[in-house]
């Protein structure tokens, strides 16, 4: 699905203001990602940061940050989890989050209360869609995913 040509997944969650996905892993660890309309935002990505494996991060601590050509700062976080591993596709290539925004992922962390009370907060589905549309239109945001 797409808004304004900022891709969307139904099946991810999502935070209140579309800056970052979360998937659900079957070992019930979390993969962190940003959103297409997050990757227009910040424009071409030059450098990735994850922090150390085994590392805590609480919420408002942020798993990695970005820089770009005209933002650097952090990929947000709202859970209390711990870091489990960067992604070294995109550590080597931080374009990739502007070309492929949701199969480049950032982290993978583990939700320290449980996967289910840290997914509480975040949007998904129908809910998701709506006000990732509504973000799309309102800032007048149009996605592209071309390296830039």
């Amino acid at each position: 699905m797409e808004c304004n040509g900022c891709e969307f997944h139904s099946e991810l969650y999502y935070d209140s203001e579309y800056q970052i996905w979360l998937r659900r892993e079957h070992d019930d660890s979390l993969t962190v990602g940003m959103t297409d309309i997050s990757q227009t935002i910040a424009g071409k990505i030059l450098h990735v940061r994850v922090r150390r494996p085994g590392t805590i991060r609480e919420p408002g601590k942020p798993v990695a940050t970005i820089e770009s050509g005209k933002w650097a700062g952090p990929i947000p976080n709202f859970i209390h989890c711990v870091i489990l591993e960067g992604n070294i596709e995109v550590l080597e290539n931080p374009v990739l989050l502007n070309s492929d925004p949701y199969n480049a992922w950032i982290a993978r962390v583990e939700a320290s209360a449980g996967v289910d009370a840290a997914l509480e907060a975040f949007l998904t589905g129908d809910e998701a869609h709506e006000g990732y549309c509504r973000r799309a239109r309102d800032e007048d945001i149009h996605c592209q995913r071309k390296v830039r």
